[in-house]
């Protein structure tokens, strides 16, 4: 098994090796209005930085509002499709379809409907964000413990209760699994939104960037964008470490024992 400073160390070393055929490539090219090296990509960054977290807030408003409504939206929806297998025959194909139709299609739509405002960015983050959680949600609830979900339905329990007290604890893992995937998504769901038309955010400083050939602007734009989605992603797993925190002091006990 990998010591702690092994998982650590491999990561770095890769981006080293990243960076280098980078900085590499760069010197080849000669020109930084086609390939920034790293060193002048840093550069811009520190520079540019109040205005990337400037652009940053309306970026996360907009991740974090449809990535709210997202969770919402799935797990009420995952709730009726579990409940129901009527209605889950008749919607299921009907979520999947709806991911089949490009973001980048759906997103100049929501422009012209809803303007250039918050609206239509929060849309395109949900329409991204809710697949995983409900993908995730259904097989976690699927994949419920049959001999459990006897037992607690001969001690009376109706279909309500066994999914609030027993099928949706069980699936909290698949849960925050989906959740993982739609936060890191969320964050390039609101720039796709911006890319397109946007009174503000790092969607729209990429665009001007693009346009005007400093992709120095356009490389640390991007970086600030991983960055972001990084953060969002940490940040649920943090929350995944605090919610299920019985899962593990449970297995400590059986462990014990």
């Amino acid at each position: 098994m990998q010591n702690k400073g092994e998982k650590i160390l491999a990561p770095l070393a890769g981006l080293l090796l990243i960076v280098a055929a980078w900085q590499i490539a760069a010197f080849m090219v000669g020109a930084e209005y086609i390939l920034p090296g790293p060193i002048s990509v840093i550069r811009s960054f520190g520079h540019n930085l109040p205005q990337l977290l400037r652009h940053s807030v309306f970026t996360l408003q907009e991740a974090l509002y449809g990535l709210a409504i997202a969770v919402v939206f799935a797990a009420l929806l995952t709730a009726l499709l579990s409940l129901s297998s009527r209605l889950k025959n008749m919607l299921y194909p009907l979520i999947l379809a709806s991911q089949m139709i490009p973001i980048i299609v759906m997103a100049p739509l929501f422009i012209i409907w809803f303007g250039f405002g918050l609206l239509p960015k929060v849309l395109v983050v949900v329409l991204v964000c809710f697949f995983p959680i409900v993908i995730s949600m259904l097989a976690g609830l699927a994949a419920a413990d049959t001999e459990i979900m006897a037992f607690y339905r001969s001690m009376g329990m109706n279909r309500w209760q066994l999914f609030s007290l027993v099928r949706w604890p069980m699936a909290l893992p698949y849960f925050f699994g989906g959740l993982r995937v739609a936060a890191t998504y969320s964050v390039m769901g609101a720039v796709i939104g911006e890319w397109l038309g946007a009174l503000g955010g790092l969607g729209l400083l990429l665009t001007r960037s693009k346009n005007t050939y400093n992709l120095s602007l356009t490389f640390a734009v991007i970086i600030m964008i991983i960055l972001w989605s990084t953060l969002l992603f940490a940040a649920v797993k943090l929350l995944e470490y605090k919610a299920l925190s019985w899962r593990r002091k449970v297995g400590k006990e059986n462990w014990e024992n």
